[in-house]
């Protein structure tokens, strides 16, 4: 049995992290989606809440689990027993932060994999940070997040007093 994890913070997860989970899932046997809870960015939604987004996105889908992690990828790996770390590239500069990360993370544990799955045409625009600009300026993310996303976007909008959002240092 081949298990994966794919890492993120999913702040908040979009059709795009949903695509490379579902594609993932038809890759292993098992796909461990683990949401990071202490990314050098500033966050929108907690940890908590990040986690529970994801897990009602994915809920009746039986190979895919949700789980919340912070240290080391690798090391969570280790932990869950995933010898497969998945990550999404969506245009042609992700592929050198990908890079990167990837050969870090064979330096740590050579034992792990990593594999990068290109995202569909109709996402490579998408990343959290478009999703929650367009959401503060009051703009249709309906196309680009799930039902429930959407929804708990707009209510965590509507109890800011100043939507202003600090500008995010490092990609999604």
């Amino acid at each position: 049995m081949v298990k994966a994890l794919f890492p993120g913070t999913f702040d908040p997860i979009h059709y795009g992290h949903i695509d490379i989970a579902e594609r993932a899932v038809r890759l292993f046997d098992e796909v461990v989606v683990a949401v990071y809870d202490r990314p050098l960015k500033t966050l929108f939604f907690s940890p908590e809440e990040r986690i529970a987004l994801v897990q009602e996105t994915f809920a009746g889908n039986e190979k895919i689990h949700v789980m919340g992690y912070s240290g080391l990828t690798v090391e969570f790996c280790r932990q869950v027993g995933a010898q497969v770390i998945v990550r999404g590239l969506r245009v042609f500069s992700d592929f050198e932060f990908e890079f990167r990360m990837a050969l870090a993370n064979h330096r740590l544990a050579p034992e792990i994999e990593s594999v990068a799955l290109i995202t569909a045409e109709e996402h490579t625009f998408l990343s959290s940070s478009t999703v929650r600009e367009i959401a503060m300026l009051d703009g249709d993310v309906s196309s680009m997040v799930p039902p429930h996303v959407e929804a708990a976007l707009k209510r965590k909008l509507s109890g800011m007093v100043n939507r202003q959002f600090p500008p995010n240092a490092l990609r999604d």
